[in-house]
């Protein structure tokens, strides 16, 4: 139900167009808001601190969990994560829980290239995610697409302010953490200009 309500969120961005292309820190809230996170930059980490979520290039898996695994540590099975990996405090203040049952957060994507994924959501919380933000491997790597657990599109955007987004270096990394998967097949199209996006409301075609 809440990942439901989170596809419903993003949909809604796209069919209001309220567009995903203006400055990056207003983009990135519109992102956790659709999540069901709250924005909480200045907030302890792992006391509900969502100001690294999208923001580097590992922290882009939305993942929507219930309550019985949101407990649950890493026992070592996902490669690169610290053992443990403690998230249950900041998983409930920093969700939204209009959104339904259950919590969200903004979960590690390393692993999720492995066919079953090996990352955070898929192995830590047993689940599957809303949805991953990946940066588009064009000349400036300035557009990001939000993909969902089949790697099906959901959204896009163009900040408008290319200074403030995550580091060159983050960005060329979130993309090569997801290459070759089903995860990176809608970003490859719109990098070579092949990729048409159909929704209930619009039909665009995508350039670098």
């Amino acid at each position: 139900a809440r990942m439901h309500a989170v596809h419903k969120r993003v949909a809604t961005i796209v069919a209001n167009n309220d567009d995903l292309n203006g400055p990056w820190e207003k983009v990135r809230r519109k992102i956790l808001w659709a999540g069901g996170l709250k924005d909480l930059p200045h907030s302890i980490p792992g006391q509900g601190y969502t100001g690294h979520s999208f923001n580097d290039f590992n922290h882009v898996d939305l993942t929507t969990m219930n309550d019985g695994v949101s407990e649950n540590l890493n026992d070592g099975s996902v490669k690169g994560i610290a053992v443990g990996n403690r998230l249950g405090p900041g998983i409930r203040i920093a969700s939204i829980p209009e959104l339904g049952p259950g919590g969200s957060w903004s979960t590690c994507a390393m692993g999720c290239n492995k066919d079953p994924p090996q990352d955070v959501a898929h192995v830590q919380f047993r689940s599957r995610i809303a949805f991953k933000l990946v940066w588009v491997p064009n000349k400036k790597f300035d557009t990001f697409v939000l993909v969902d657990d089949s790697g099906a599109f959901l959204a896009k955007g163009t900040p408008s302010d290319y200074s403030n987004l995550p580091s060159m270096r983050e960005r060329q990394m979130n993309y090569r953490i997801v290459m070759g998967s089903k995860y990176a097949t809608v970003a490859d199209q719109i990098a070579n200009g092949t990729f048409v996006a159909t929704t209930t409301t619009t039909t665009t075609t995508a350039t670098k």
